[in-house]
């Protein structure tokens, strides 16, 4: 696959609506402080509203139910979830996008923490993946999928916290420059609200641009955003690969502050580059 192909969009539909603040304290299930009533675990819209992708349990007749109760800080032990259809049965057909039946993010509410993992699906519809957390918190867990039939994905979230002293994190300050192991990925472009903003993400090793990205998942980068203080989820895939430059088209409603995380593979290795970005009018 040449680096200059167009590629499609992963999860085109970029308007997030957002309003959560995470608490401090003992977590041994929701955050101490209560949240918004627009945003929360079993947070579904009502019959004709419009949500964005993340922030309802439920869509469409879909449903995101956890199984496991909470997450393991430390060593990895099994999560389990299932997807539950229209007919309220667990959903075993699924259509694989991007190499997946379904994609699964797992992020802080701070906006750290940030893991993006492929579970592995039961013959009862039950998905199962070994994960854990570095740190306790309350984590915000993403389902992203497209059920068998149906024209367009769905991503779902629900509320699963991690238990033990909850030390929330302040976000980082915007910079157009983010380091993972020996990579540096500089963020080109400015993001501006209710319109369409290129964003231009270059990858280099040790001061040398990368010209021999690998594909991961059918692209060459994948790319999450989630505002501060909210978690509706936002995931794009690029619009064009160029050497070591991947460009991205994003559109977000609102002034503020957002953490976007880009997914790379190079070297066999899949890296993600996380960076705070200001949207400005």
């Amino acid at each position: 696959m040449n680096a200059g192909v167009k590629l499609g969009a992963y999860g085109i539909g970029l308007v997030l609506i957002f309003g959560v603040a995470a608490g401090a304290g003992k977590v041994v299930g929701p955050d101490n402080k209560p949240a918004p009533a627009a945003v929360g675990h079993d947070t579904m819209a009502a019959e004709g509203e419009h949500m964005p992708g993340g922030l309802q349990i439920a869509e469409d007749g879909y449903r995101l139910q956890p199984v496991t109760s909470s997450l393991a800080v430390g060593a990895p032990r099994p999560f389990a979830f299932r997807v539950l259809g229209p007919t309220g049965t667990p959903l075993t057909s699924y259509a694989t996008t991007h190499d997946r039946d379904l994609h699964l993010i797992v992020v802080r509410r701070d906006l750290s923490g940030f893991q993006h993992v492929h579970p592995t699906l039961g013959g009862d519809g039950t998905w199962n993946v070994p994960l854990s957390v570095a740190a306790p918190g309350q984590y915000r867990v993403f389902a992203d999928f497209q059920p068998a039939g149906r024209s367009a994905g769905l991503t779902l979230g629900a509320d699963v916290a991690a238990p033990g002293d909850y030390r929330p994190l302040p976000l980082p300050a915007p910079s157009p420059t983010a380091t993972v192991d020996d990579y540096q990925v500089t963020l080109d472009g400015q993001l501006h609200p209710g319109a369409a903003s290129t964003l231009t993400l270059t990858v280099r090793k040790d001061g040398v641009p990368v010209t021999d990205l690998q594909p991961y998942l059918g692209a060459y980068g994948h790319l999450v955003a989630l505002r501060d203080g909210d978690l509706a989820f936002l995931h794009v895939h690029p619009l064009s690969t160029a050497g070591a430059a991947v460009t991205f088209s994003a559109e977000v409603p609102s002034p503020g502050a957002y953490r976007l995380f880009l997914d790379f593979r190079h070297g066999g290795v899949v890296r993600t580059a996380a960076f705070t970005a200001e949207a400005l009018q």
